[in-house]
């Protein structure tokens, strides 16, 4: 609708809105006071005031239906038709009277009779409230049921509110009336589930028109049955069934893990807050009293949906976050050792151990260095992965923990992240793969690969550092021993010191290399570690 322009219908509709506003509340205590007032003279016998109070009660009824009618869209195009606005006052002023003159002159006959049935006075103060909300509402018609007002409201609301009743009401219109753009209503797979047939097909006919896919079951053990074999996006459930009542069917789909998330919308022609609050501690998602309201059944089955649809959307969001974390467990634990990464997950910052007993190893190619020169990057990059995935290979194996590559040079450590008692004898074995590793290496006809290797045991300092590119690392005199081993040994050799040789004295062959000055060392003694494979064939 273009700006300025005026919609006959929603002004017709909030000028019916502000009419209802001003009738609907005293309507309502009428026929409050007269259940009330029916259920004492029942109480206290009155068996002869009981015809009028029921003639009463049938006319507050008719004249409640008469008013919640003025909310019917179908009567916004019966205010234009027929002889204008001002007939229309006129029979929806007559139309009101009739049940409120019947409801005041009952009420009257009443209270006359009040004096000659026992124990009735004490009705009087009731039947006076009624009988005032009655009168006053009947000097009120003339001035509420006023189409014909410029600005829709009655005398006594003018006085009060500072705006116009209409321009309120048919702003609060303009903004509930969908938009062209608004979201279309959510469509699904819906199982109804209603012993009476008349009921089963009323509403699968209503859903099909607004495009959902339906099927029927006609009991418990039917809708159990379908549901073995088709999957829903909302079941309906009439509360009243023979065999297996609504409450016992959802309470079972409420226990089965299959079906404990699919929404049920329980359907019953009890309105008791009891019925309701069984149904919703049970599980049920809503609750809608028959027979049903077309709007409000089509609300509650699209707010159903959508809450539906936007939890199925978060299972498969948590799911793909599940996903991207187990990636990034993955490579973190590509990085760091697998206990540090638990570590780091259960919000450690600073993690630092000491470790009284470890093992460190060195491996230095040797002479690659100057052969890279001559590669191209990628070959280089790829020949150094493919020697260090090996190595890689084996650690795991192992139980080796990789610290680092130094450019052509491999780092690792036993003993830490988490101590073990054989960690001499796991770095040997790791030593000694290294060196079958490389000469089974295929070289692609170029000179085989050798390498220095240098062991060292002792107490170490390892943690995590950084924060963006982190690493863990490992730190001491026993780091910086195995370091200078390496660089002090002998192609295909592992060159380690005396602490290791004593460590492992039994089991491997050693040959003692004397002494050798490391910096910061001094004179040290130094030993080859002898391959099983070589000592015997020496």
């Amino acid at each position: 609708m273009a700006a300025g322009e005026t919609d006959p219908d929603l002004e017709r509709r909030a000028q019916l809105a502000v009419i209802w506003e001003d009738l609907i509340n005293p309507v309502r205590s009428i026929v409050g006071y007269q259940e009330i007032i029916l259920d004492e003279a029942r109480r206290l016998g009155a068996d002869d005031l009981l015809p009028y109070l029921d003639k009463v009660l049938v006319a507050a009824v008719a004249l409640n239906d008469l008013v919640n009618g003025l909310r019917d869209p179908a009567f916004v195009p019966a205010m234009d038709a027929g002889g204008g606005l001002v007939d229309l006052e006129g029979r929806l002023r007559h139309d009101l009277r009739t049940p409120l003159n019947a409801i005041i002159g009952y009420s009257e006959m009443v209270v006359e009779d009040l004096e000659t049935a026992p124990g009735a006075e004490a009705l009087r103060p009731d039947l006076d409230r009624l009988l005032d909300e009655a009168r006053r509402l009947l000097g009120d018609i003339e001035a509420i049921v006023d189409l014909t007002r410029a600005d829709g409201t009655s005398p006594d609301r003018a006085a009060t509110d500072p705006g116009s009743a209409l321009e309120v009401a048919a702003s609060l219109l303009r903004t509930l009336r969908p938009s062209e753009d608004a979201r279309p209503r959510e469509v699904g797979r819906i199982l109804v589930v209603d012993d009476n047939e008349s009921n089963r097909n009323l509403l699968a006919r209503r859903l099909h028109l607004d495009g959902h896919a339906v099927v029927s079951a006609e009991s418990g053990a039917e809708t159990f049955a379908i549901l073995e074999e088709q999957r829903f996006d909302l079941v309906l459930l009439d509360l009243l069934m023979p065999v297996m009542n609504g409450l016992e069917v959802l309470a079972r789909l409420k226990a089965e893990e299959r079906w404990r998330d699919m929404p049920v919308i329980m359907v019953s022609g009890l309105q008791e807050n009891d019925a309701v609050l069984k149904c919703i501690e049970a599980g049920a998602e809503d609750y809608l009293p028959k027979p049903c309201n077309v709007v409000l059944l089509r609300a509650r089955i699209n707010a159903c949906l959508e809450r539906a649809r936007w939890r199925e959307r978060e299972r498969v969001y948590l799911a793909q976050l599940e996903v991207e974390k187990a990636k990034s467990d993955r490579l973190l634990r590509n990085i760091l050792p697998h206990p540090v990464v638990l570590r780091l997950n259960e919000g450690e910052t600073a993690i630092a151990d000491g470790f009284g007993a470890a093992s460190i190893l060195f491996a230095d190619i040797v002479g690659f260095t100057p052969a890279a020169a001559s590669m191209t990057p990628s070959r280089l990059v790829g020949k150094l992965d493919r020697i260090f995935s090996a190595f890689d290979a084996l650690a795991l194996d192992l139980g080796v923990e990789k610290i680092k590559t130094i450019g052509d040079a491999y780092m690792a450590a036993t003993g830490l992240p988490e101590p073990r008692h054989d960690h001499v004898e796991a770095i040997a074995d790791f030593a000694i793969g290294i060196l079958d590793a490389l000469r089974s290496f295929d070289n692609d006809g170029e000179p085989p690969l050798r390498v220095r290797i240098g062991v060292h045991t002792g107490p170490v300092v390892a943690g995590v550092i950084g924060r963006h590119k982190f690493i863990y690392d490992v730190w001491g005199d026993t780091v910086n021993v195995a370091s200078r081993l390496e660089s002090h040994g002998l192609p295909d050799h592992i060159h380690v010191s005396a602490e290791v040789r004593d460590a492992l004295v039994g089991r491997f062959a050693f040959e003692s290399r004397g002494s050798v000055m490391l910096k910061g060392k001094g004179e040290t003694p130094a030993f080859f570690l002898i391959p099983p494979k070589m000592s015997a064939a020496g």
